[in-house]
């Protein structure tokens, strides 16, 4: 198969937009792969892995175009998919002659805005999130900020700006809210109900909202504060205004707090917050010896004084030959989760996102799946997305390492979450099927979604089942039958 590698110097478009690029131009017959990605050194990486030679010098500031012919391909092939490329970052919504020109920063939204209380999203390349952020805190606009990679003193910068102001800094690496009832970002599809969320977690945040939702139980509001807003730096600052408000919200019967695992001493202090607000607060934070999501969400409905559910599984797996339980998440929370229960029956877990010092992996995915030890990988960490999608919108890097995975003769079992809402892959069981199917060690899948997403969870669980799955929708149900599969007690 022959290969054509440019770069194009200067060029620039957003890791989303390109990879829409990609799967059109892999769709041109004839073209068996193609990539179009910015040359950070994440995707330089990625595209060396699948045999593109890259030009010496290329660089961050570079675009790159990557495409494989397939043997046989007709003459002219090569011309149909690099004009495929042209016309895919050419290509621009149609707008009235009538419409002004889209602002370009936060500020000039701003100027242009006649709401009051809107809130500012920002979504830009984590090292230009300050200078909007700030701006939208300026025009008093509490803000929500998905872009990741944000630098730990811009967030403490925000943050003691908003405190001093009585506004509210959703963020860094936001990536769900419900506010006003509007899902954003990755939220799920879910009604309004009694209960409000304030979550240093995405993942875990969509989590209680899908066991919620299959409970009959709505959430009014879901305030997201950032991943790091309960870490020793940043203390809690967002948090604290998240549950003021929704302590001032009538609508609201009872708050859960949601977090990854929290510094201990910041933990104290904000239950201690809690207690003085006229709201009750349950606290759902991962750490050991502490209740998982699952459970989390039992009590809440047992407070609310509803009925405890079946959690739903799908298929069955048996178990397999190899000794290793694999984990490969989308969510960061969901891993954390998943290696606090799998350590108490396996010892300890090797990740990116370690519970423990020594226990880290490097940043090289195919030497770290690699060690003869059980392994849980966060491929929505800020290391393994700088330039290129959050795997839930582009799952390129973890099909890759499942298919790795799963043609290891050491693998016991496969441990997945996929993860479903409003700004995730459109169909990921579609991708995920085929490896599934192929896979020698059993496939064990958490899939966090509802009936309304606009994946369906019914269809993504159906389609992960025939392939040969066995899906839950808890994620601790999961990760306790993954454990199961490879010698651990349940």
């Amino acid at each position: 198969m022959s290969t054509h590698v440019t770069t194009r110097p200067g060029a620039y478009a957003d890791s989303v937009r390109l990879l829409q690029v990609s799967r059109t131009v892999q769709g041109v017959p004839g073209v068996a792969t193609a990539q179009v990605a910015m040359a950070t050194p994440l995707n330089v990486e990625v595209l060396e892995g699948m045999g593109f030679a890259l030009p010496d010098g290329s660089g961050p500031n570079d675009m790159v175009v990557a495409i494989r012919l397939e043997d046989g391909a007709a003459d002219g092939t090569l011309g149909e998919a690099l004009a495929a490329v042209d016309e895919a970052l050419a290509a621009r919504a149609e707008s009235g002659p009538s419409e002004e020109a889209a602002p370009r920063t936060a500020g000039a939204a701003l100027r242009r805005s006649t709401d009051a209380g809107a809130l500012v999203l920002v979504s830009v390349p984590g090292a230009n999130a300050l200078a909007e952020a700030m701006d939208a805190l300026d025009a008093d606009h509490d803000v929500m900020i998905f872009s990741d990679n944000v630098p730990l003193d811009q967030e403490v910068a925000l943050k003691r700006t908003a405190t001093e102001r009585g506004l509210l800094v959703m963020g860094p690496d936001c990536g769900t809210a419900v506010v006003g009832g509007v899902g954003l970002g990755f939220a799920n599809a879910t009604t309004p109900g009694p209960v409000g969320i304030v979550a240093a977690s995405g993942t875990g945040c969509q989590q209680l909202l899908c066991l919620l939702d299959h409970a009959g139980v709505g959430v009014g509001s879901a305030l997201g504060v950032g991943g790091r807003d309960l870490s020793a730096t940043v203390r809690g600052a967002s948090t604290r205004e998240a549950l003021r408000r929704l302590d001032a919200d009538p609508a609201v019967e009872l708050v859960v707090m949601v977090s990854k695992p929290p510094a201990d001493e910041v933990a104290a202090e904000l239950r201690e917050y809690a207690a003085g607000l006229g709201t009750p607060v349950e606290f759902a934070l991962l750490g050991p010896g502490q209740p998982d999501l699952t459970a989390a969400t039992e009590t809440v409905l047992r407070r609310l004084g509803r009925d405890v559910p079946r959690w739903p599984v799908q298929g069955e797996v048996a178990a397999g030959e190899g000794h290793l339980l694999r984990g490969l998440f989308v969510g960061g929370t969901l891993c954390d989760e998943s290696m606090l229960i799998a350590s108490e029956a396996l010892g300890p877990i090797r990740s990116n996102i370690p519970l423990a010092d020594g226990l880290g992996l490097g940043a090289d995915l195919d030497a770290a799946l690699a060690v003869d030890a059980h392994t849980m990988v966060d491929f929505g960490d800020d290391a393994l997305t700088a330039g290129r999608a959050h795997p839930m919108i582009d799952p390129t890097l973890r099909l890759e390492q499942l298919a790795r995975a799963a043609d290891d003769p050491r693998t016991g079992v496969i441990l997945i979450d996929v993860v479903l809402g409003h700004g995730a892959e459109q169909d990921p069981a579609a991708a995920l099927a085929p490896v599934v199917a192929g896979a020698r060690p059993p496939v064990v899948a958490c899939v966090v979604g509802t009936v309304a997403d606009p994946q369906d969870r019914r269809r993504q669980v159906a389609a992960l089942a025939e392939a040969g799955a066995e899906v839950h929708l808890s994620n601790a149900a999961a990760t306790r039958r993954a454990v199961e599969l490879v010698g651990g007690s349940r």
